[in-house]
């Protein structure tokens, strides 16, 4: 037998839609009008009626309580100031990503000039960066001029980033870490190296 669950019309659809209006099935609320002032327990019928009467909505803020606690407010401004709130609190909050720029130690003038611009926008965005020079085969006679051209990278960028890791190798590649002198925004939180996107 086979189990219904996409039906939107089943009361489960709307759990998660707010408490609001003709949707409070409540016989009596603890009401609180617009201006914060208690007007106490009163039946569910006349808070939606004094609701209407101002043209505002009755919301309710504390459902778990007995009986619940519902307010006179305009729903779509409240909503909206919330919505604001978070975004604003989000853009406060940047989350310090580890990004990863790959090169080979035999880079042409351009990849590498792009590699610089891709990694002077992840630093100025408050990011950290990963630089790998990978090494094959018999490139591996050569690792001193890979560790150069990382010390050279590096040093392009000095007045931007702060060398957290220098220049080691590490199985075929030589890896080194930089993080942003200024980083924008508080609240930072950093992420293992293993989750940044590649380059």
């Amino acid at each position: 037998m086979s189990v219904d669950k996409g039906d939107p019309r089943r009361p489960e659809a709307r759990r998660d839609m707010p408490l609001l209006n003709e949707r409070i099935r409540d016989r009596e609320l603890r009401l609180i009008d617009e201006d914060g002032t208690q007007l106490g327990i009163v039946p569910t019928r006349d808070a939606l009626n004094t609701a209407k009467e101002k043209g505002l909505d009755l919301f309710v803020v504390q459902p778990d309580a007995n009986p619940p606690v519902a307010k006179i407010m305009d729903y779509g401004r409240f909503k909206f100031e919330q919505e604001k709130k978070n975004r604003e609190t989000k853009r406060k909050h940047h989350i310090v990503d580890v990004k990863e720029i790959k090169m080979r130690y035999k880079i042409e003038e351009h990849d590498y000039q792009v590699k610089l611009r891709n990694a002077h926008k992840f630093l100025n965005d408050g990011d950290k960066i990963k630089v790998l020079t990978i090494l094959r085969g018999r490139e591996m006679q050569h690792k001193d001029m890979a560790m150069r051209l990382m010390h050279k990278f590096a040093d392009e960028l000095k007045e931007i980033a702060l060398m957290d890791r220098e220049p080691k190798m590490e199985g075929k590649s030589v890896l080194m870490i930089l993080s942003p002198l200024k980083q924008p925004g508080s609240g930072k939180q950093s992420i293992d190296p293993s989750e940044q996107p590649t380059v």
